[in-house]
């Protein structure tokens, strides 16, 4: 004869109501302060000639759309689950952090391309304009990645929108570098080598961005938890045997789910095993566990198990 069980816990899918309030509010305002500005870049590019200004700008008109995007996956993810999507929207917050590096890597192409074609046929550039835009895109972009700095670890949605800004302060800085090396030797292929390292330093962060959304997409386990020792942990328990079948993986930023199945050979220990394998598990950040007990079947019994009880 052969009984099963299992226990299912679970929190809920990602931080908080309160929590998720705070950040659409901060993505919101990051959203209205970096459009406005990426018109004032837009207009004082085409004024001075300076790449450095208009890469900064083609940057913040994606940033404006990665911030739209986060948003509206993040007001998506709040919807319920549904018997068609019985984890709800939550990943779409992936889905939308892994388009946002995807965009970033594209956009660090663009301005290595733009700035070898710059290198090879110079463009005179106003020194002035491109220094005080600078100065002020860097107080518009530092506001923003205030804003949403607190929130770029918890959830791989706002990194996405946080790297984005962050790539727009590092293009603010090159700005007022670029522009008081200008204003001060003349030496315009200044400018497109600050764009150029500007370029490689988004590519590093997208990049990582892009590879965690898709280790998260591939249901692979949370670079910071060991399967070897959770599992090793659940052998551990008393009276829980033949530990199989566990799969770790992130459903979305904050929720990490674990399913598994193990054999005991006394129903009366069931539910004490299952309670210590909840309360184990919580111990690895893991709160959404379904793991499924089965009874050893009779014949593979110790001889003396199967002894009548006197």
């Amino acid at each position: 004869m052969r009984e099963a069980g299992h226990s299912h816990t679970h929190s809920g899918l990602g931080v908080g109501m309160v929590g998720r309030a705070e950040e659409g509010g901060r993505l919101r305002w990051a959203l209205v302060v970096t459009a406005l500005f990426m018109i004032a870049e837009v207009v004082g590019g085409l004024v001075s000639g300076s790449l450095t200004l208009l890469a900064d700008a083609g940057h913040m008109l994606t940033d404006a759309a990665a911030l739209g995007l986060s948003l509206f996956a993040m007001r998506l993810a709040e919807r319920p689950p549904d018997p068609e999507r019985t984890f709800g929207w939550v990943r779409l917050e992936i889905l939308a952090a892994l388009v946002n590096g995807a965009a970033l890597l594209a956009i660090s192409a663009w301005i290595v391309v733009e700035a070898w074609q710059r290198l090879k046929e110079p463009v005179s550039v106003d020194a002035p304009i491109l220094l005080w835009i600078g100065v002020l895109g860097l107080a518009v972009n530092v506001v923003s990645s205030l804003l949403l700095h607190s929130h770029a670890d918890e959830n791989l949605n706002m990194r996405g929108a946080y790297l984005h800004v962050i790539g727009d302060l590092l293009g603010s800085v090159g700005a007022v570098a670029g522009g008081l090396i200008i204003m001060f030797t003349g030496w315009t292929p200044t400018d497109p080598i600050i764009s150029v390292l500007i370029a490689l330093l988004i590519l590093v962060s997208a990049w990582r961005l892009v590879r965690e959304a898709t280790e998260v997409l591939l249901e692979a386990a949370p670079p910071h938890i060991d399967v070897t020792e959770v599992i090793e942990d659940l052998r551990a328990i008393d009276k829980l045997d033949d530990v199989h079948d566990v799969h770790v993986w992130t459903l979305t930023s904050g929720f990490i789910a674990l399913s598994g199945h193990g054999v005991i050979d006394d129903p009366s220990d069931h539910t004490r095993v299952l309670d210590e394998v909840q309360e184990r598990m919580g111990k690895f950040g893991i709160e959404h566990v379904t793991f499924q007990l089965e009874m050893r079947p009779l014949y593979q019994l110790p001889a003396q198990d199967l002894q009548p009880k006197s």
